[in-house]
C-alpha cells in the first residue's frame, strides 16, 4: 500500500528521517519547512519529498496545514509539548477534521511526565535512559556518540515503526490515533 498523504513538519533530524524513510518504501510525503529554504542548502534527508514552505504562526499557513491534513493518512510533528495546540493545530482539532488521520509526535522526553515541557539533546535522552553509561570503556568517561542513537534509532525509526502499526490497526478500526514517540523512551 503506498501512502498518498503524508506530511512532515519539518525539524532536526528525526522528523525528517522517519519522512525519508516512508518516502523510500513508496510514500507521497510533503515536507512542510517553516521557512523558504535556501537554494544552496542541502537537504541529505529530504529524499524523495516535495517541500512546501509554511509559517504556521500565520493564520494563512496554519489554514494550508489544516487542508492537506483533511486529506493525509499521517502527519509527523516534531515539537515541544504544547507548540501545536497553541497553534490550534493540535491532535483534537486535526483528529476532529480527518478522523483517519495518525498524528505522529516525535519529542524529547514525550507529551507527558516530568521532562515533557524540557527541551532536549540527543546526549541528554541517551544520559537520562542510562545508555550513555554503557558507551565507553571500564573506568573512563564514556563516549558521546553523534546523534545515532536517541535521535535516529530512538525518534526517526522508532515514530516510523509506531506510524506503520497504527496505520495496520487503522485497516481494522477505520481510526487514526496519536502516536507519541519520546526520544528518551525509544
Amino acid at each position: 500500500m503506498v501512502l498518498s498523504g503524508v506530511r512532515e513538519l519539518a525539524g532536526l533530524a528525526p522528523a525528517p528521517l522517519c519522512g525519508m524513510i516512508l518516502a523510500d518504501f513508496g510514500a507521497h510525503v510533503v515536507q512542510m519547512d517553516l521557512a523558504p529554504r535556501s537554494a544552496v542548502a542541502a537537504d541529505v534527508q529530504g529524499r524523495g519529498k516535495r517541500s512546501l514552505a509554511l509559517d504556521l504562526k500565520q493564520h494563512l499557513g496554519a489554514a494550508v496545514l489544516r487542508r492537506l491534513c483533511r486529506g493525509a493518512d499521517v502527519l509527523i510533528e516534531p515539537f515541544r509539548h504544547g507548540v501545536m495546540e497553541k497553534l490550534g493545530l493540535g491532535p483534537e482539532v486535526l483528529l476532529q477534521e480527518n478522523p483517519r488521520l495518525i498524528y505522529a509526535r516525535l519529542t524529547g522526553f514525550g507529551q507527558t511526565g516530568k521532562y515533557a515541557k524540557s527541551e532536549g539533546h540527543d546526549i541528554n535522552y541517551l544520559a537520562l535512559s542510562g545508555v550513555l553509561s554503557k558507551l565507553g570503556r571500564k573506568d573512563e568517561n564514556p563516549y558521546a556518540l553523534i546523534n545515532l542513537l536517541a535521535d535516529f534509532a530512538g525518534g526517526g525509526v522508532m515514530c516510523t515503526m509506531g506510524i506503520v502499526i497504527a496505520l495496520y490497526e487503522r485497516t481494522k478500526s477505520g481510526k487514526g490515533q496519536i502516536i507519541d514517540a519520546g526520544m528518551d523512551l525509544g
